[in-house]
């Protein structure tokens, strides 16, 4: 894997990366959205590297891409790794492209089907990046456990609830 530092945000390398993605690997899949587009959405400092979310016509994921050498935990190709966040702990799994270099990603939904435009799977994911940061409170019918919450759909319940 090939590691890179971003010292400024790497939203345009990760822009690069799966616009080539698109049209190299993705190319004719059915399940491409056509409403949809390449877009990095929010990239932010987080824990001395960049988190944000990268929305496509077939996927939107979480990534986490290295901004310094330090602390970078390095997975390998297709390797799970999990992260905590405040919202609970996260897979994330390696990988690796020429224009980004190493990051990880954490599937938030695919296919893409469900969005009609643009403009919805982008506020989808700024929801989806306010409910990972932030920490979920209880509803009336839960009890505190404790424990972080592994449930994506928990998750994106909160981001939902974010949006409003």
């Amino acid at each position: 894997m090939t590691f890179r530092v971003h010292p400024a945000s790497p939203a345009d390398a990760v822009e690069a990366s799966f616009f080539r993605i698109q049209h190299e690997r993705m190319a004719g899949v059915p399940m491409l959205n056509p409403a949809l587009a390449v877009e990095a959405i929010d990239f932010q400092p987080w824990r001395g590297h960049w988190l944000g979310v990268v929305v496509t016509p077939w996927c939107m994921s979480l990534l986490l891409v290295p901004g310094s050498d330090s602390d970078w935990i390095s997975t390998g190709e297709n390797q799970r790794r999990f992260v905590n966040f405040p919202a609970g702990d996260f897979a994330f799994l390696g990988s690796d492209e020429p224009e980004l270099g190493e990051y990880q990603s954490c599937p938030l939904f695919s296919p893409m089907d469900k969005f009609t435009t643009q403009s919805e799977a982008v506020m989808t994911a700024r929801a989806a990046m306010l409910g990972l940061l932030a920490a979920p409170t209880p509803t009336e019918n839960e009890k505190p456990s404790g424990e972080p919450s592994l449930s994506r759909r928990r998750f994106l319940a909160l981001g939902s609830r974010a949006k409003g």
